[in-house]
């Protein structure tokens, strides 16, 4: 089915768990697909991925927190398809040492110049060219850290999604004016690989009851197919199976 065959996505942390099930469920669709990561050989495999899928696009290998790099990213993208339809925010990383006791000031910076500054960075170079066309969705990947407190997270993580969903309402505040749809999509615990960072070992039986990437990428579905005249500021998406 061709159902994004006209749409241009931008995505960011596209080479593996949330991002790539995105791309993955757009290029199965037809869009075209502009993938965003830091390892250039991953971002290949996901791009002959996309192109197996039935979807097409281009890689852009960068670090959402240089926006600089995000900013040539948009210019070439825009020379490549005139117009960008959708943003999916899903970049995000946490440190081992993560409790106030532990984390140090790099540990810190990096966390909120990756979740939070690099969704700001990809969505400011998205807008322009979405105002011009009076349309687009931003999908920002928050987390339930974002609505509440999870210790196990750590401060910096939660800090970063805390503040991810306040620039998505506030963005969505500002921007429907424009025709553009901002969501602020709260997953609970999702079965990726920053699993791997967590202080305490994941069970096999906990990974198999958490949210799977492809459930993330299927409520990102349902979200680039309402009609423009439907917006949802925020969606919260939880396991059945609860452990918190």
């Amino acid at each position: 089915m061709s159902l994004f065959r006209d749409k241009i996505v931008w995505i960011t942390g596209a080479t593996s768990g949330i991002g790539l099930a995105v791309a993955q469920m757009f290029a199965r669709g037809g869009a075209g697909v502009v993938l965003m990561g830091r390892d250039t050989q991953r971002l290949q495999v996901a791009y002959d991925e996309v192109c197996t899928l039935g979807g097409h696009g281009m890689v852009a290998p960068l670090d959402v927190a240089d926006r600089r790099a995000v900013e040539d990213m948009a210019r070439r993208a825009l020379e490549s398809y005139g117009h960008v339809d959708i943003v999916v925010n899903s970049a995000g990383l946490n440190v081992f040492d993560r409790a106030m006791h532990q984390i140090t000031g790099e540990g810190w910076a990096r966390v909120i110049d990756v979740n939070l500054s690099g969704a700001f960075n990809t969505s400011l170079a998205a807008l322009p060219a979405m105002r011009a066309r009076r349309e687009g969705l931003i999908v920002n990947v928050s987390s339930v850290a974002g609505i509440a407190i999870h210790t196990m997270v750590g401060v910096a993580y939660t800090a970063s999604k805390w503040g991810m969903r306040g620039m998505s309402l506030e963005m969505a505040e500002e921007e429907w004016r424009n025709g553009i749809r901002i969501t602020a999509l709260h997953p609970g615990e999702v079965n990726t690989p920053i699993l791997a960072k967590r202080p305490i070992p994941v069970s096999e039986e906990d990974k198999h009851n958490m949210l799977q990437a492809e459930d993330v990428a299927e409520t990102v579905r349902f979200l680039a197919l309402l009609p423009p005249r439907a917006a949802v500021p925020e969606l919260t998406l939880v396991p059945t199976v609860r452990r918190f």
